[in-house]
């Protein structure tokens, strides 16, 4: 059976510092076979090369987070391009707009559109952070989109319908993290279930975030395999074909990463 991919987790937060090895083989033994982990700020690059040099399975990005874009407004999209060209980073960000805090928002937008311009000039995808901010997210994509196509995922989606709908409608994706199993999460579920079927990813955003039934405690990779159980049901698929649909749909989306590196899954999730 193909295995899942996690999408988006932060490895290299100090959360999992004591216990990386084991993080990394629950992961695996949940069916859970390469993992993305996801930069937020260019400056401690150097930890995510550190992980994606040393775990086969991990692969990794370059980017800064929207909340940390006032420390590194200094970042450009050359120094992007040329950080990504190390063989495992797969992909930019994470980079976008977040309007639930306060921050600054000139500086998230101009370092969100330079992580657009190195998505577009090298064709890797941008992992996008959206949070309270779907009309000025959905300018931005639309404005950057007339100069030319870029590839990108809209990640931890928990954003409205029109947000989802626009961005599909520019080709991108759309990755789903533990949100989509929250009891509350209806309206989401019910976007999930509309996005067509090659667009769909799915994702822990760990540390955060963790799935039903471990709400309120550290996520980790291996819980992917929760929310693609409740991905299932909204989709009325079984969890084979939950796990090529979406592991397909990462391969063709990040398309540097190795599917060689992907670690075999072979049944049922463990007890």
């Amino acid at each position: 059976m193909t295995a899942l991919v996690d999408s988006h987790c932060h490895l290299d937060f100090p959360d999992f510092e004591a216990e990386r090895d084991a993080v990394v083989a629950r992961a695996h033994a949940a069916g859970v076979g390469l993992m993305v982990t996801i930069s937020t700020r260019v400056r401690r690059f150097d930890q995510i090369l550190g992980l994606v040099e040393r775990y086969p399975s991990v692969f990794g990005t370059v980017g800064t987070h929207p909340q940390n874009a006032h420390e590194e407004v200094d970042v450009t999209t050359e120094e992007l391009v040329t950080l990504a060209e190390h063989p495992k980073i797969v992909g930019f960000g994470e980079a976008g707009l977040d309007f639930h805090y306060p921050g600054d928002y000139a500086a998230q937008e101009h370092g969100f559109r330079a992580h657009i311009a190195a998505a577009r000039e090298t064709g890797l995808p941008l992992v996008i952070h959206a949070r309270s901010a779907d009309e000025a997210m959905i300018g931005i994509l639309e404005d950057e989109a007339g100069k030319g196509a870029f590839p990108a995922v809209l990640h931890c989606f928990s954003s409205g319908a029109e947000l989802a709908r626009r961005g599909v409608a520019l080709g991108l994706y759309v990755s789903f993290s533990g949100i989509l199993t929250f009891k509350r999460s209806d309206d989401l579920r019910a976007i999930a279930a509309e996005v067509p079927e090659d667009r769909l990813l799915v994702e822990t955003d760990a540390p955060y975030l963790a799935p039903e039934p471990f709400r309120g405690r550290r996520n980790e990779p291996a819980h992917t395999a929760n929310t693609a159980a409740v991905l299932a049901k909204v989709r009325g698929w079984d969890e084979a074909r939950t796990r090529d649909v979406t592991t397909d749909n990462f391969f063709r989306l990040f398309n540097k990463t190795d599917r060689n590196a992907l670690v075999s899954y072979e049944g049922a999730i463990p007890a």
